[in-house]
């Protein structure tokens, strides 16, 4: 198995493009897939510098509704029309983020000409694509979720209400003998998609690749330090392997490292992740 960061916030691999956006590219046994697409184009143009082909790419999970993880799509459906992108039905409509009090909403769901791909496969909850791959929502939620996003918000009824977080969805991995999760942002909370992967797959990955959402504008509060060391102490329970960057913002890592120390690592863009 091999898995690749095609694009990050931050620089990785000479030549390599860093963006405020996540993608990975992954080769099972069965696929090749693409968790997430990046912000842009410059998602290809990483992977034609890293020698991927996205031509083969079979199958393209979007793991929410938001532009910094499927800014790349259309551009990828110009090179690959046959392959398999899974979307959660919800994602489609509208979201927002307000930055700052004082700031307006901005749009930052995904462009509207994804829905019209004929390669789409819109998602309802849970799904089992194969013996390998298999999608899952967050229907359960034991522990809180940050307070990081609570600057997000969906359209509803003619309203911006609190985002639910509906339209997230994690992929689960299960190939030589490994089992790997894959969430793109965890907005329920990273505790909360280890739960429900708990409850589907009766165990626990050996590796988790995603961000944490604990990023923010400004200095964190006594509140959410305590909030961010929690997570970090609740994942050393865990018995796998943590990979994570983007939308976990650089403090926050910094922060989650100081606890977990080699059970924690950063993904810069165009970095391949070691498996061992």
């Amino acid at each position: 198995m091999r898995i690749v960061n095609l694009i990050e916030n931050t620089p990785g691999a000479a030549g390599c493009a860093a963006e405020h956006g996540l993608s990975f590219y992954v080769e099972t046994p069965r696929h090749r897939l693409l968790m997430d697409a990046g912000p842009s184009e410059s998602t290809l143009e990483n992977a034609q510098r890293l020698g991927i082909s996205l031509k083969s790419v079979d199958t393209l999970v979007l793991s929410h509704g938001h532009y910094d993880h499927s800014g790349g799509i259309l551009p990828f459906a110009r090179i690959n029309r046959t392959a398999a992108i899974y979307i959660q039905r919800a994602a489609f409509s509208a979201y927002y983020s307000i930055d700052r009090e004082s700031d307006p909403a901005r749009y930052i769901g995904i462009d509207p000409g994804i829905s019209g791909l004929g390669s789409v496969v819109p998602v309802d909850g849970c799904l089992t694509i194969d013996e390998e791959l298999s999608l899952f929502t967050m229907t359960e939620h034991p522990y809180p979720i940050p307070s990081t996003n609570s600057r997000l918000r969906m359209w509803e009824n003619v309203l911006l209400v609190p985002d639910t977080f509906a339209h997230d969805q994690a992929l689960a991995i299960h190939a030589e003998g490994r089992h790997i999760l894959l969430s793109g942002c965890a907005h329920n909370g990273i505790l909360n998609v280890l739960a429900n992967y708990r409850r589907l797959y009766g165990g626990e990955p050996d590796l988790v690749i995603s961000g944490f959402h604990l990023m923010k504008n400004g200095d964190y509060t006594e509140d959410e330090k305590k909030e961010i060391d929690g997570i970090a102490e609740a994942l050393m329970a865990c018995r796998g392997v943590f990979v994570t960057g983007h939308c976990t913002g650089v403090p926050a890592y910094q922060r989650l490292k100081a606890i977990m120390g080699d059970k924690l690592r950063y993904a810069h863009s165009g970095e391949e992740i070691s498996l061992n």
